[in-house]
């Protein structure tokens, strides 16, 4: 494999703090937000879409396109960020996102809106990345944590907000809005970071497994369209649908064969031996399955057998997002403190199948409150889940392995949310169409069958429809109470193995909502590691850094005696200033520093006692910190070891307060 130069994301900032920073990462919240908003803004208006293009038994294919294009896509924009540079494929992908949009909002019929998606997701999936990898250009290492966590924070919100902006445009404007929205937003962000975000130096030395991410794009699609065919379009032993089956196991085994041979594959192979990253991509999978595939449908099942309106049915969704917000965070808290995590899985996949299995029994007579509380178990369930199923892994593999090994946990659930959307979509059109066809109705007869549409047609075919509709659906979510029950037995015979400290810090509300990973195994290293030094105060940090060195020494003199290092010309006055810390205390450490001989009397250099003290410093400071990485062996990696001793020299400069 390649050699990949060391990743700017631990390099000094190219731009200063303050007003310029502020305006690049309010552009890069926004091109995030609108990235994020558009995997779940468009289910609330899924309903209206059909009524007015019509294509019910394939509207599934309006959220598979966009996640699917966005799946493929996603490994690959951090490469090319590398090679070109993150400012340029930032652009380039908002001008790809925003062309989508336009096209969407212009469609005419639902393939238009099929294909326009799937452009949208080619733009979308670069955005996700390179706003996180461009956050490394502007922020300094120690700082990261908290912009990551904001970025977290927005995904959290996008799932919620998502459903509400969509009713509320479909109600208010028209279902189209939902993506012209877009043009306004992303052409200011688009502005803001064309005139701050510094254009950033290229690194020439990453390869691109174009092969491989084609390969993987030609199989999934031939999946999805030989499960969403299958039944309904195409007969199931019809030739055709079985040219497709066919050659979707072909190009799966030469995605195989190629990426045996890829410098830098999509999805190294390698990863397999580890049963751990087996099982949890696994489980990843099959909750991207249950979770995209069913709730696809929900928003449907309101507005047209409860007749809320779009803006009702995107509140009605809120029980669930809100229940993923709550246990993703607490489970997060609760991991770090106690280091366990396998009972996380457990109970969320058995909380979440316990949810879509009440689903499944819902029907016209249901009430509002039924269907509320069952989204809100699912929730529970779910946030439990998405959270540990990155850490699992991260925890599992070697460092050589760990940016990758990222990258493919996020990978299988995003795959998982692709294909469930569409073969539950699938199992979805072909029960409608036989329990119509049971009904003595033709589906033909309903493929516009949207809230309106409903409202006009004669009362004995709207209770035939509504009867097949809610039949369908308690299908799909007893299916997927079953693909999550699945998730269980595997959660049951997930490995669990002792939480490394930095795994357990890096994780965040971010990894729930399947953030896609910005970089490679250097840069995964750094957010956890800051995350976790970042828990601790400067001062406590110094303390323990002197009493592992076995020194007599109070933190601000520790401190003092690295400044004098750096120039004996400094004075404590100006230290003071320059750092913002309190004049009296260095003056105090000054003392203390000569008392005990470690400073000269009438200038600021060092005694020999002095470097001696100093170096004890540095060695328990580095060594400090090799030991929160034990386990991925600093000294065997030479830029692992470059990272520590540049974060020791970072550390060294915090102020004792």
């Amino acid at each position: 494999m390649a050699a990949a130069a060391p990743p700017r994301a631990e390099d000094a900032p190219t731009v200063p703090p303050g007003e310029r920073r502020a305006a690049i990462f309010a552009g890069l919240v926004l091109v995030l937000l609108l990235a994020a908003l558009d995997s779940t803004i468009v289910a609330t208006a899924l309903p209206t879409i059909v009524g007015e293009l019509g294509g019910l038994t394939h509207l599934s294919w309006v959220v598979t396109a966009y996640l699917l294009a966005q799946t493929v896509v996603t490994p690959l924009y951090g490469k090319l960020g590398d090679l070109y540079g993150r400012k340029r494929v930032l652009q380039v992908a908002i001008v790809i996102f925003l062309a989508g949009s336009a096209l969407c909002g212009l469609s005419r019929s639902l393939t238009q809106l099929i294909v326009f998606r799937a452009i949208q997701g080619l733009g979308g999936g670069g955005l996700i990345v390179s706003t996180q990898a461009a956050i490394a250009d502007v922020v300094p290492p120690r700082e990261r944590g908290r912009y990551q966590g904001i970025f977290g924070s927005v995904f959290g919100l996008a799932s919620i907000a998502g459903p509400l902006l969509g009713g509320f445009f479909t109600t208010h404007l028209s279902w189209r809005w939902i993506f012209y929205i877009n043009l306004p937003l992303g052409g200011l962000a688009l502005a803001v970071l064309g005139a701050t975000l510094p254009v950033g130096a290229s690194r020439g030395r990453r390869s691109i497994d174009w092969s491989g991410a084609t390969l993987l794009a030609g199989a999934l699609a031939g999946i999805v369209l030989f499960a969403d065919l299958g039944g309904t379009v195409l007969p199931w032993d019809s030739a055709a649908l079985l040219a497709f089956g066919v050659g979707s196991l072909l190009l799966l085994t030469a995605f195989v064969l190629v990426e045996r041979r890829a410098a830098e594959p999509v999805l190294p192979l390698r990863l397999f031996a580890n049963p751990v990253f087996r099982v949890a991509s696994a489980i990843g999978l099959i909750v991207g399955l249950a979770l995209f595939g069913s709730v696809t449908y929900l928003p449907f099942f309101l507005q047209v057998v409860k007749g809320s309106s779009p803006t009702s049915s995107g509140l009605e969704l809120l029980p669930m997002m809100g229940g993923m917000l709550v246990t993703s965070t607490l489970s997060g808290h609760l991991i770090s403190s106690r280091g366990r995590y396998k009972i996380f899985p457990m109970l969320g996949t058995g909380v979440a199948t316990a949810g879509l299995a009440l689903l499944s029994r819902v029907g016209a007579d249901t009430t509002r409150l039924v269907i509320s509380l069952d989204l809100l178990v699912i929730g529970l369930g779910l946030g439990m889940v998405m959270q540990v199923l990155v850490l699992v892994v991260q925890n599992a593999v070697s460092y050589e392995d760990l940016g990758v090994a990222t990258g493919g946990a996020t990978l299988f659930r995003f795959i998982g949310g692709s294909l469930g959307t569409a073969v539950l979509g699938a199992i979805f059109s072909n029960r409608l169409g036989a329990t119509l066809a049971q009904l003595g109705v033709g589906a033909g007869e309903l493929t516009r069958m949207g809230p309106e549409a409903l409202g006009r047609v004669p009362p004995a075919l709207r209770a035939v429809f509504i009867e097949a509709f809610t039949s369908s659906l308690g299908t799909v979510f007893l299916v997927a109470a079953g693909m999550s029950a699945l998730a269980f037995l595997l959660a049951l015979v997930l490995p669990e193995r002792a939480l490394r400290n930095a795994v357990a810090a890096g994780g965040g509300v971010g990894h729930s909502f399947a953030i896609p990973p910005d970089g490679d195994s250097l840069t995964q290293v750094s957010r956890s590691l800051w995350a976790l030094l970042s828990r601790e105060s400067k001062r406590r940090l110094l303390e323990r850094i002197v009493a592992r060195a076995g020194l007599d020494l109070s933190p601000a003199a520790a401190w003092l005696l690295a400044r004098f290092d750096e120039s004996s010309e400094a004075t404590p006055d100006g230290l003071a200033r320059a750092y913002e810390v309190d004049a009296g205390r260095l003056i105090e450490a000054l003392g203390e520093l000569r008392r005990k001989g470690l400073v000269a009397e009438v200038s600021h250099g060092l005694t020999p006692a002095g470097r001696e003290v100093l170096e004890r410093l540095r060695a328990a400071r580095r060594a400090g910190l090799a030991e929160l990485l034990a386990d991925w062996s600093p000294e065997q990696h030479r830029d692992l070891s470059e990272f520590l001793r540049r974060v020791a020299g970072d550390l060294a400069r915090e102020t004792p307060t």
